[in-house]
């Protein structure tokens, strides 16, 4: 990829606040993007909007709650208000989970896991792909190698992200004419701040992280994957050595798949 890929690119970013979407943001920032940040928390979206500045980029941050489809539909027009084109749409916007199927005890914020990581990608790609297919430009999903395996504490965020991977997927054949490319990512674990905020089995924040977060990918790696990806237009990663082998076995040792996914979550890497 070459360094300025993105430079004057404009670039919508989902989750922008914190985590891989603040990395983004900031890597983005220094190849000279058109950034529009989104996320829910306009304090911390403000203060990655600040920190982008420091390079030679253009910057505007929307808050947004995906969830809301006037959020989705906000977003993308005051996007195109500002710059007049969209070339990229990364959702990254996403929640987690840490808790059996079986413990849960509030089934209503399963819906709102369903919500921000499906449907907010969703409604976000629809009302980008008009602008989209004008500048024959990148859809990227950011999903979760749980998007590929079912992983044990993590049910409905693991359908969430296969939800995900059948609709971008899906859309990549009907947009194949268009010149637009649909990129799917599929990180393992990221040291980032998602699992502390991930959903207990009662649906409230965890509070702290049950992973090793000093043993898995670190964020700046995790975002300069994703930007690469999208930049040379790549059909999908699988980030890690673990998932790729996952992905042989499922199809000849099924079980031994599920028994590797249980001990990834029992030792937290």
């Amino acid at each position: 990829m070459k360094r300025n890929n993105f430079k004057n690119n404009v670039v919508i970013i989902t989750g922008a606040s914190s985590g891989i979407g603040e990395e983004l943001a900031i890597q983005l920032a220094k190849q000279g993007a058109f950034l529009s940040l989104a996320a829910r928390d306009e304090q911390k979206l403000n203060s990655v909007k600040e920190k982008c500045l420091n390079y030679e980029c253009k910057v505007i941050s929307i808050p947004t709650d995906v969830t809301l489809t006037e959020d989705c539909k906000n977003l993308i027009d005051k996007t195109f208000a500002e710059y007049r084109s969209i070339d990229t749409l990364i959702n990254n916007a996403g929640i987690t989970m840490w808790a059996n199927f079986s413990s849960i005890t509030d089934l209503s914020y399963t819906h709102k896991i369903i919500d921000t990581n499906f449907f907010g990608s969703m409604n976000c790609t629809y009302f980008a792909l008009p602008h989209l297919i004008k500048s024959k430009g990148r859809l990227v999903g950011v999903s979760s190698l749980t998007g590929k395996f079912g992983v044990p504490t993590r049910s409905i965020y693991s359908a969430s992200k296969h939800a995900m991977a059948g609709f971008f997927d899906s859309l990549r054949i009907e947009l194949k004419d268009k010149g637009v490319s649909v990129t799917m990512v599929y990180p393992g674990f990221v040291s980032s701040e998602i699992r502390g905020k991930a959903l207990g089995s009662d649906g409230k924040p965890i509070g702290q992280s049950p992973v090793k977060e000093s043993d898995v990918m670190s964020v700046e790696t995790c975002a300069k994957i994703i930007i690469d990806a999208a930049a040379n237009r790549k059909r999908e990663v699988v980030m890690t050595a673990k998932g790729k082998l996952g992905m042989w076995l499922k199809l000849i040792a099924p079980a031994l798949v599920d028994l590797l996914a249980m001990k990834a979550i029992k030792n937290g890497k």
